[in-house]
């Protein structure tokens, strides 16, 4: 064996790193997504909701949920052999926007994660990627229980532009999660090329 090369004669590939936000409102799934498809064991930083945090905490339509991510979550998920994404989840309540800046720097896209049992709740995320231009994806998370739109009806629901893709996902499934991820990255990929027709198409 030629030193450097492995068993099949290839030289060693050393892959591309890219960095994917997973936005969207409190309780939306961002921790269930990254936890779903990361091949390492995702770092959390969710703490257990409090009746003090009641006021600020809007758990109108997530009842059943009990913690909450107060910093970010991150995952690596390899999708080729010279593809490795990194994702970092941002936490959905107002009093931690001011770490998306830092979480932003750098991210090739973002995927905005909408319940659309509050999809009014993404709203902030939306305009957030829009207004600096990084390219992004929604991927409404089908909850069961929850009545089905389909992508179109939310296209209209969040007045998204039309070359903006929506997805339908479940936050829990590792493959359905890969779907929603080579999406975001062609997005991105075809928005890098040439944002006019990323925006128009």
């Amino acid at each position: 064996m030629i030193l450097g090369r492995s068993a099949r004669g290839k030289a060693p590939v050393e892959p591309v790193t890219l960095k994917i936000l997973v936005a969207g409102g409190f309780g939306a799934g961002k921790t269930t997504l990254v936890g779903a498809v990361s091949e390492i064991r995702p770092l959390r930083t969710e703490e257990i909701l409090t009746e003090a945090g009641r006021p600020v905490d809007d758990t109108n339509g997530v009842e059943g949920k009990h913690t909450t991510t107060v910093a970010m979550d991150f995952g690596r998920i390899t999708l080729r052999e010279d593809l490795v994404l990194y994702l970092f989840g941002t936490p959905g309540q107002d009093r931690f926007w001011f770490f998306w800046d830092e979480l932003a720097t750098g991210a090739l896209g973002a995927v905005v994660l909408a319940d659309t049992r509050r999809l009014e709740d993404c709203f902030a995320a939306v305009d957030y990627f829009e207004r600096r231009r990084i390219p992004f994806i929604v991927a409404v998370n089908c909850f069961e229980g929850a009545e089905r739109h389909t992508a179109d009806a939310v296209q209209q629901a969040l007045d998204l532009d039309p070359g903006v893709p929506v997805v339908l996902c479940d936050a829990r499934d590792r493959q359905s999660v890969k779907e929603v991820l080579i999406e975001v990255v062609e997005h991105a990929m075809t928005f890098a090329a040439d944002p006019r027709q990323a925006v128009t198409s």
